[in-house]
């Protein structure tokens, strides 16, 4: 019997998500995602009401999600790792924090854009104000469930990773992103496993497979004309066999798996569609996503 296929404990609790990070990094986005996929929204929230907040939430038996970082006025990362440990083992909410990140960069030209107050830089730059940020949550971010770094995220993107996370929790099982990607535009940060197919014979150098991608049924067909490929795709599939049970025996509730080639747009997406194909016949929530030819499904 195929490994995905085993009977699994539902999770009916509901979900807790603590959502925290870096200003700027799209804390108050993921709180408005949160909020469509049904989820009570409690956003800037001070800690010494929590516990008020959560028995209320509690009874009503819904998903909740509490965003809490350096806006509150005397902000405790130490006393929020604290709260965060107590509710876990009360054991009435699914508890997970999201830590929200981007780079410096990033973050700089953000704060130009909006011409936003940093809230730590009240009396100096913002650039300093970041570097305090980051060292005054330093131990929450090692503590995190979840770091998303949006540094390269679109406002889809960001939507889509954490509808992937916060749907998990939601359904109790484990959703999956299967994607393909482009080494030449760099990792995506997202990935939680990474592979790279690269190996495989390129139908970039075909004149009449050049201009298509790995959607397109001639150019899956070349692609797996390889003489490695249909070795390799069965190796792949042993692999998560062999993973993605012990992922979600973990209590993860969302994997990216990302294939990537030269260009991203032929032997990545090729394996990814496959991959995705065989995840999907085993009973798991798959979404598509090839980065560079801008094609989710």
């Amino acid at each position: 019997m195929n490994s995905f296929n085993v009977n699994e404990t539902k999770d009916t609790r509901p979900p807790l998500v603590f959502v925290t990070g870096l200003s700027g990094a799209g804390i108050s986005s993921t709180m408005k995602i949160l909020e469509d996929l049904g989820y009570s929204t409690f956003d800037n929230f001070p800690l010494f009401l929590l516990t008020e907040l959560l028995e209320r939430e509690a009874e009503a038996d819904r998903p909740v999600a509490v965003a809490v970082d350096t806006r509150a006025r005397e902000f405790d990362p130490i006393a929020l790792m604290s709260r965060i440990n107590e509710i876990k083992e009360q054991g009435i909410f699914q508890v997970k924090t999201f830590f929200m990140v981007a780079d410096e960069s990033v973050l700089l030209k953000r704060y130009t854009e909006t011409r936003r107050r940093h809230p730590l830089a009240r009396d100096r730059s913002v650039g300093d104000g970041i570097a305090a940020e980051k060292s005054l949550l330093f131990p929450l971010k090692h503590e995190a469930g979840y770091v998303i770094d949006t540094s390269d995220y679109s406002t889809h993107d960001l939507r889509r990773v954490v509808e992937g996370y916060a749907g998990g929790l939601l359904l109790g099982k484990m959703n999956v992103t299967v994607m393909s990607f482009s080494y030449r535009h760099g990792l995506p940060r997202e990935a939680d496993l990474v592979i790279d197919v690269r190996f495989l014979r390129n139908p970039n150098w075909e004149a009449a497979l050049k201009e298509k991608t790995g959607l397109d049924q001639d150019v899956q067909d070349f692609v797996k004309g390889d003489d490695v490929y249909s070795d390799f795709f069965e190796i792949t599939k042993k692999f998560l066999d062999i993973l993605v049970p012990r992922y979600r025996s973990e209590g993860k509730s969302y994997l990216t798996i990302a294939f990537g080639c030269t260009g991203g747009r032929h032997r990545s997406v090729t394996l990814a569609e496959e991959i995705g194909q065989y995840l999907k016949t085993n009973n798991l929530p798959v979404q598509m996503h090839h980065r560079e030819i801008k094609s989710v499904s």
